[in-house]
């Protein structure tokens, strides 16, 4: 049976009076890839930020591996955010750096690693996303389909348990996106990370999802919860059943 790895119980979501969501209750399972889903507004960014502990919930709280999060001492979560990978839609790279000095920087703000040990690490992070001989290059020499990779190089440079994108594809070419998508599944088991994904791109929710969660933006809370396919099928939510079974080219502008 599988064991939950995140447990999000009982999460309401405001900013002061204006709620944006209530009541999430959902299991992440260790080696899922799991998409949060829904209509343009309805909080998946909100909740992303929850999750790493960037916003205090108006309610509730989130575990990991049975840990309370928001119940947890400022040690204890420094301890539970240097488990995370995470890359954010822009990438996130520092522009002023090289590609290495972008990966280098989780390794020298948080391991004992000698220079020579972390470059060769830089190197077999790089390779792994296809960018094996790129450390000199700055973020503004590639295209952005290899920021995407150099971004998922440094969000993956301690081996962490669980890798966290918000809108991994947006402003990739479809050939892009989905090599990119192809990655994530190859380095979601090579290192064995469960991976939690915000992203409307259909492609990516049938490509690679095994699990997921539909926020609807009308009842604010969450509407459906389970396998993204089976639910596009036998959903009893008419909106869940349309978000899915829509026309994958559509663009949709995800703010939440």
């Amino acid at each position: 049976m599988s064991e939950p790895h995140i447990s999000v119980r009982d999460l309401t979501m405001a900013y002061g009076p204006s709620v944006i969501q209530r009541d999430l209750n959902f299991d992440i399972n260790k080696g899922d890839i799991f998409v949060i889903m829904g209509g343009s507004g309805c909080g998946k960014s909100t909740l992303l930020k929850h999750m790493l502990g960037l916003l205090d919930p108006a309610k509730g709280d989130i575990f990991y591996n049975d840990q309370s999060f928001f119940q947890a001492s400022m040690k204890q979560q420094d301890d539970m955010r240097q488990r995370w990978g995470i890359t954010y839609q822009s990438g996130g790279l520092f522009s002023a750096m090289t590609l290495a000095g972008n990966v280098n920087l989780p390794l020298q703000l948080y391991t004992q690693y000698s220079a020579s040990d972390r470059e060769d690490i830089i190197a077999y992070k790089l390779a792994l996303v296809g960018l094996g001989g790129y450390q000199n290059y700055y973020p503004s020499e590639i295209s952005g389909g290899m920021r995407k990779r150099a971004a998922l190089a440094r969000a993956i440079a301690l081996d962490p348990e669980i890798l966290f994108f918000d809108e991994p594809s947006a402003g990739l070419d479809p050939i892009s996106s989905r090599l990119l998508d192809e990655l994530i599944v190859q380095l979601q088991e090579s290192i064995g990370a469960t991976v939690v994904m915000v992203t409307h791109e259909l492609p990516s929710i049938f490509g690679i999802a095994s699990n997921s969660v539909y926020l609807d933006v009308n009842t604010k809370t969450m509407i459906a919860y389970g396998d993204p396919r089976e639910l596009r099928d036998h959903s009893e939510q008419p909106v869940v059943r349309q978000f899915l079974a829509r026309e994958s080219g559509s663009p949709e502008e995800e703010q939440a």
